[in-house]
């Protein structure tokens, strides 16, 4: 029997942790589909992004098991030093590191120094934070940091993840012509359980869902500008549910400032956080996904979405392109506020037969996608030596 490669896989949050958005889906959905072709080793932080309580019913500071194929290290804040790092490392032989993101200093930073004198195979998932909307927040420090890694060869001899060809040349654009770069788009959820929803849909009435953080780069303000706009001198029907992490209150008052001046007819609820294995059926009860987000390296609810028969309306800033050609939802762009209110109009007068027929493509769309062997093909790229 061969014997299964050992990956190390270094990230801030995991699961039980859902509020840290896509980076997490990502890796769950690697090990699902990858579990009797490798083992997975996790090392984590004991708490879910922007909280400070750890998880119920977790062991801290040591291994433990979480499938037949995976054991996490839930790193409590006291152990986050270079030498209970270095300890942790030395614990288990890897074959493989993969480290998430590029600037956290605990599982990125550190990760790279400590591990580059081992002589394992070391890939690097960008996560989007090479692309220029990334350097939106914190440019300066970021650029000094890249350019004294560039210095030390901190890179060298390093493979990079990218989820498509458009994150790849970001990624040599920063780091050189020459970076080592694998190109494999994230793989979807596994479900045995597929079928088409049956959805009530009038004209005049419109149920919308974001899954996302509260935020400038999720575009949650810009989403709810466009439904006041819309609404304006318009007697229609539009249930708006948010669903994610809320961290920037001053962020959240604008929001609040916005939603307070919707008419009557118009509801826009915060329903907090949805656990992962909520996100399908929950998805069914909505009509489209409203997401104009101001970047996504790939958009895991997007694709949940579509996979959920949930047609979507997002930014031209995703992979996810020319969707209204695929009557699947709109990709538009956010330069011009008009077009996101374009996109609602078309929504919320569609009518069950015509949304229906936008359901089943965006389901079929989804499938298609999803039952390409040439994505887990990509990844298994990723893991090869």
């Amino acid at each position: 029997m061969k014997k299964k490669k050992k990956i190390l896989i270094s990230i801030d949050w995991f699961l039980p942790g859902t509020k840290s958005g896509g980076p997490v889906r990502s890796y769950a959905n690697i090990i699902e589909h990858f579990k009797s072709e490798f083992d997975f080793y996790i090392i984590t932080r004991n708490t879910d992004y922007c909280e400070s309580v750890p998880y119920v019913n977790i062991k801290s500071d040591v291994w433990s098991r979480f499938n037949e194929s995976t054991q996490i290290y839930y790193i409590s804040k006291g152990n986050l030093n270079i030498k209970k790092l270095k300890e942790i490392y030395a614990s288990k032989p890897f074959d493989i590191a993969l480290i998430n993101g590029i600037y956290s200093l605990y599982f990125s930073i550190l990760p790279m120094f400590l591990l580059k004198s081992y002589p394992i195979k070391k890939i690097v998932s960008a996560r989007g934070m090479l692309n220029s909307q990334a350097f939106s927040v914190k440019r300066k420090k970021k650029k000094i940091f890249l350019f004294l890694a560039k210095v030390i060869g901190l890179y060298k001899k390093v493979y990079f993840h990218a989820t498509n060809k458009m994150e790849a040349t970001k990624i040599k654009n920063e780091l050189g012509a020459n970076t080592k770069v694998i190109i494999a788009p994230n793989l979807h959820r596994l479900s045995s359980d597929r079928k088409l929803k049956d959805s009530v849909k009038k004209g005049g009435v419109l149920n919308l869902i974001s899954i996302a953080r509260i935020s400038k780069e999720k575009g949650t303000l810009t989403a709810l500008e466009a439904i006041l706009a819309y609404t304006k001198n318009k007697e229609v029907k539009i249930n708006f549910h948010l669903y994610g992490t809320l961290y920037d209150i001053h962020y959240w008052e604008q929001c609040k400032s916005i939603i307070k001046l919707l008419p009557q007819h118009v509801k826009v609820v915060y329903k907090g956080n949805l656990a992962s294995e909520k996100v399908p059926c929950t998805l069914e009860n909505y009509h489209f996904l409203l997401m104009p987000s101001e970047g996504e390296n790939f958009g895991h609810s997007i694709l949940e979405a579509l996979s959920a028969g949930t047609p979507v309306i997002i930014s031209d800033n995703t992979p996810w392109r020319n969707l209204q050609e695929k009557k699947i939802g709109w990709d538009v762009s956010l330069k011009s506020p008009e077009n996101l209110q374009y996109a609602l109009d078309l929504a919320i007068n569609m009518g069950q037969n015509e949304y229906n027929s936008w359901s089943k493509n965006a389901f079929n769309f989804a499938i298609k996608f999803c039952d390409n062997k040439e994505l887990l093909k990509a990844n298994r790229k990723l893991f090869n030596k």
